[in-house]
């Protein structure tokens, strides 16, 4: 196995995952804010659910980042952290909800639509992490919590 074939797969699991660790820790800094936007999802919750939320939430988008990117446990990492993204994407991005979709300014709706997009895009790509099998199948069972090639036991 060269470098490439190393350095590449850590390098893509770094980029998909590097923003959750700042958005954590946005959240963190800037706590009123965070709560403030628990009310205005599709489920708005108040602040004795909200609190034992936002800190799930913290807490998902510190450590399935490390797992992902260090192979260690990653598939489980993945799919928990996709189904985050979709949950997160639907309740607080719903453009489908915004009146202001075709406006010809700046609009509410098309600035949900985006980012409910990046929010799949994210999911496909822990999805892809979660479920397919980049490795030979028999080093996949030998394996079966960690996808990482750099993490792969020898043959």
């Amino acid at each position: 196995m060269n470098a490439a074939d190393l350095l590449i797969p850590f390098l893509a699991r770094l980029l998909i995952v590097v923003l959750f660790p700042f958005s954590a820790l946005e959240k963190i800094i800037f706590w009123r804010s965070a709560m403030a936007q628990t009310a205005t999802g599709l489920l708005p919750v108040g602040p004795a659910l909200g609190r034992p939320l936002m800190l799930a939430a913290i807490a998902v988008e510190l450590v399935t980042p490390v797992c992902i990117v260090l192979g260690w446990h990653d598939r489980p990492a993945a799919a928990v952290l996709a189904i985050f993204c979709l949950v997160t994407g639907v309740l607080y991005h719903p453009f489908w909800r915004c009146g202001d979709f075709w406006a010809p300014d700046k609009s509410e709706g098309r600035t949900h639509f985006w980012d409910f997009l990046k929010n799949l895009a994210i999911v496909g790509a822990l999805l892809l992490m979660a479920v397919a099998q980049p490795l030979p199948w028999s080093t996949v069972m030998q394996a079966p919590w960690g996808s990482a090639p750099y993490t792969a036991p020898a043959p």
